[in-house]
């Protein structure tokens, strides 16, 4: 057979074979290889043997030469790829260098500042027995960027008063943000490093919350600067910013006066609102600075009333501090600083300044860089529809479920009458604006003419709010009443639903269809299409018709610490658009212990459970697991439904009714999920039959050894191989050896590549996650594993939980023997996997 050669030269045009002679591919041939390229990166010896049937311009091409070419064509998109991640990581560390040397330098300063003025108070506190206060001394550190003198100019609502409160909050904004007025601690959890999202710390013994995030972003800053002054885009807690009024100052600044409202982000407590000033300037080395405070009577300046269904809150000076990068893009910091009055058992929800860190700062800097790639990357956006586009129904979904956990009067919302149990609180909207754009679907006006909001607030315990959010995302089933999802979808004539993709992950009856993700994956955005067969109730009849969600998750990494989790859907119909009606509905849990440093634990109620990794994949024990299972959280519940108003009363009894039952389900999920039941001391044992995971790991590998002749572990102490196993690079995964395969049990790098959590494990079948060819050939060779017990796998493509495609170098099976010899399970270890 003749030798062929690749090389990676001319855009894949030339061919060595073994002669030493070139043969070229003309223009029409590369070009018919690059559209089958993008439609499949790795075809199949079929597909190419069909390509060169297709296409008579490659019929002098013999298929091996194709494939070396597909080979050559996947080199280089790797080489370039890498070599765009490597620029990037680069250009991130360059930037941050010079950032903390800055930082460095600056600090040194203070500190020599500090030194010479110790020095000279002790020198006149020896020289005499008098005591002086010498206000000379007293200096912020502003970079020399500003030097202000300590005069008294007017503080009134003059402009001259404004910009004399205008520069005095730049001058103690650029303090805490760059010099040491504020102690900065580094966020517990957060990562730094080149694949982070910057440099993000929070306050530690100052006044107020405080927190501070630091990061590149590859917009200009002034682009950067409208997106942050743009604080709803990217702050779902806040309703609302009304610009009042605009002063321009003689040095080309901009003097803002500004009313912002917040949500509450629970029924427990009010809503808050605050009167702000912001000042818009740039600093002579090119900086762009937005800085912002709260005005208040005894700054003589410009007053706000107070607002109905509001308490005002007090922002201390805060902002963005933008510096302009080589070569494009900016570094921004972001300080926010709050001071808040609400009562002691309250005091977490705001009172935390890693909550304010996940809300503010780093939020703002996720949304810089989803929009930077969306602009680097304009014809990246999936499942066709555009990046804006998806982020504005992320918004609306977020917007209406804050509208309904806080039911202003303003908004035409009323509360009804108690039944005489306060737990669950019943509000009416039958104003036109609210049912506007509810009157229509597919055309055709729809019956509903007010919204019913039922809202409950409940206290959680030892439960980490990621896991039991999960768990109420994967097992709808478990807590919803499918009868009421049905009655919901009712109103806006649901059907099949033009957002739905090819590629889907299903758990129990219901499959969930990915639409976005942001780039650190902290929220997602999916589709969810539940089959109903139609049910009966006394109160009504729906007729059977599938039933579909559009649905927003945050919060679901156990390794954020602090992270407020929410998942808020929403029913859809078959014209589902942009700007289509939705009514939201939906729970968040926001953590309240406030040792936020404690890892959550991973636990579930299956085999897997007796592994008990915690985020770091070490092993949870002793005060660390005693630690993480002494959390509390509460969790708001709010969930909408469009009627007509004739049938207020029997839509607020049902409403009130199924709000009850869900609290009482959660309430049971949550106890079945709480660590302290899988505890050391709680006599937890596996179900029957179920072996020990320490004892199953030994399995695994005495029995890669005895097939493959080799180990699969580096070490193999009878301490570590749990955790070695857990810790290993690749894929590991057992799956049973039932007609139907489930996965049973499978390592952190498992758990990453099918996006799932040990909880969710089971409900994943072992065909689910391969396309009809990987099926195909898996079954065929099914058998050979029983028999010869192993089996190579070719590199290839599957599917994650969530509808991502994977592609694997290659793969191994062997069949896993328990103490008696018997075939227990399957293991499958899927190597140097990544996401297409």
């Amino acid at each position: 057979m003749m030798a062929v050669t690749s090389a990676c030269k001319d855009g894949g045009m030339k061919m060595q074979m073994d002669n030493g002679k070139y043969v070229r591919y003309t223009p029409e041939q590369v070009e018919a290889l690059e559209r089958l390229y993008h439609e499949c990166p790795k075809p199949s010896s079929m597909r190419r043997q069909q390509l060169i049937r297709e296409c008579p311009i490659l019929s002098n091409i013999e298929p091996k030469q194709i494939k070396v070419w597909f080979q050559n064509r996947r080199c280089r998109e790797k080489q370039r790829k890498e070599a765009s991640r490597l620029q990037t990581v680069n250009r991130k560390l360059t930037a941050m260098n010079k950032l903390l040397m800055e930082e460095n330098d600056r600090l040194q300063k203070q500190v020599s500042q500090l030194v010479y003025e110790n020095s000279y108070f002790r020198q006149q506190t020896q020289n005499t027995n008098l005591a002086t206060t010498d206000t000379s001394c007293e200096s912020v550190v502003t970079s020399g960027q500003h030097h202000l003198t300590p005069q008294h100019p007017p503080r009134d609502a003059s402009p001259a008063g404004l910009l004399s409160i205008a520069e005095e909050t730049l001058a103690e904004f650029l303090s805490k943000a760059t010099g040491t007025a504020v102690e900065w601690v580094q966020m517990p959890g957060m990562k730094p490093g080149p694949d982070s999202i910057g440099i993000v710390a929070i306050s530690h013994g100052c006044t107020g919350v405080a927190a501070r995030a630091c990061g590149l972003v590859g917009l200009e800053p002034t682009r950067v600067a409208e997106i942050l002054k743009d604080r709803p885009s990217w702050f779902r807690n806040c309703r609302s910013v009304d610009v009042l009024n605009v002063l321009s100052t003689g040095n080309g600044g901009t003097i803002e006066l500004l009313y912002m409202q917040l949500y509450a982000p629970t029924t427990l407590a009010p809503a808050r609102d605050f009167w702000l000033l912001r000042y818009t300037s740039v600093l002579e080395d090119g900086s762009l600075v937005v800085c912002e405070r709260s005005l208040n009577n005894t700054q003589n300046g410009p007053s706000m009333p107070p607002v109905q269904n509001f308490v005002r809150a007090e922002m201390l000076p805060s902002g963005y501090l933008i510096r302009p990068c080589e070569g494009g893009g900016s570094i921004s910091t972001l300080l926010i600083i709050w001071i808040w009055s609400v009562p002691e058992v309250l005091r977490p929800l705001y009172e935390s300044s890693t909550l304010l860190a996940q809300k503010t700062t780093m939020a703002a800097l996720r949304n810089l860089r989803q929009i930077s790639q969306e602009v680097s990357q304009p014809n990246a956006a999936g499942w066709g529809r555009r990046p804006a586009a998806l982020r504005g129904l992320s918004q609306r979904l977020s917007k209406g479920f804050n509208e309904a956990v806080n039911g202003f009067t303003d908004e035409g919302w009323s509360i009804l009458e108690s039944d005489g149990v306060d737990d669950v609180t019943l509000l009416v909207n039958s104003s036109p604006g609210k049912m506007g754009a509810n009157l229509y679907a597919n055309g055709v006006p729809s019956m509903s003419n007010a919204v019913l909001c039922a809202k409950a607030s409940m206290l959680l315990q030892n439960v980490p709010p990621a896991i039991l959010l999960r768990f109420l995302r994967e097992h709808r089933s478990e807590w919803a009443d499918r009868s009421i999802d049905a009655y919901s979808a009712a109103a806006i004539k649901p059907g099949p639903c033009g957002l739905l993709g090819s590629r889907a992950g299903s758990f129990g009856d219901q499959v969930i269809l990915p639409l976005a993700h942001t780039i650190e994956h902290e929220e997602f955005m999916e589709v969810i299409k539940i089959e109903n067969m139609g049910h009966y109730r006394e109160d009504m009849i729906m007729p059977a018709a599938d039933i579909f969600l559009l649905q927003l998750c945050s919060g679901v990494d156990e390794n954020s610490v602090g992270t407020c989790a929410e998942l808020v859907f929403a029913p859809i119909d078959a014209s589902f658009s942009d700007d289509g009606p939705i009514l939201p509905s939906g729970f968040r849990i926001i953590p309240l212990d406030s040792r936020m440093d404690a890892p959550s634990p991973n636990r579930t109620l299956d085999l897997a459970s007796a592994l008990e990794v915690g985020p770091a994949g070490s092993r949870a024990s002793g005060d660390n697991a005693g630690h993480s299972g002494n959390t509390k959280s509460v969790m708001t519940i709010a969930f909408q439904f469009a009627f007509e108003i004739h049938l207020q009363d029997n839509v607020a009894s049902m409403a009130r009714q199924y709000v009850r039952s869900i609290i009482a389900s959660v309430q049971r999920v949550a106890l079945a999920l709480s660590p302290s039941r899988f505890g050391s001391n709680s006599g937890f044992r596996p179900p029957p039959g179920t072996p020990e995971a320490q004892t199953l790991a030994g399995w695994i590998c005495q029995s890669y050894r005895c097939y493959l002749g080799g180990d699969l572990l580096k070490s193999e102490g009878s301490e570590s191989i749990l955790k070695s196993l857990w810790h290993h690079s690749d894929a590991i995964l057992c799956c049973s050896l039932k007609a139907l395969p489930v996965f049973t049990f499978a390592n952190q790098a498992g758990l990453d590549m099918l996006e799932t959590t040990l909880v969710a494990l089971q409900d994943i079948t072992l065909e689910k996650i391969f396309d009809d060819n990987g099926r195909k050939t898996l079954f065929s060779e099914f058998p050979q594993i029983m028999q010869q017990g192993f089996m190579c796998l070719q590199g290839g493509i599957c599917m994650s939980s969530m509808g991502r495609p994977i592609s694997y170098e290659r793969a191994v099976a062997w069949k896993v023997l328990n103490e008696e010899e018997t075939a227990h399970c399957i293991c499958f270890m899927f190597i140097n996997w990544s996401f297409v």
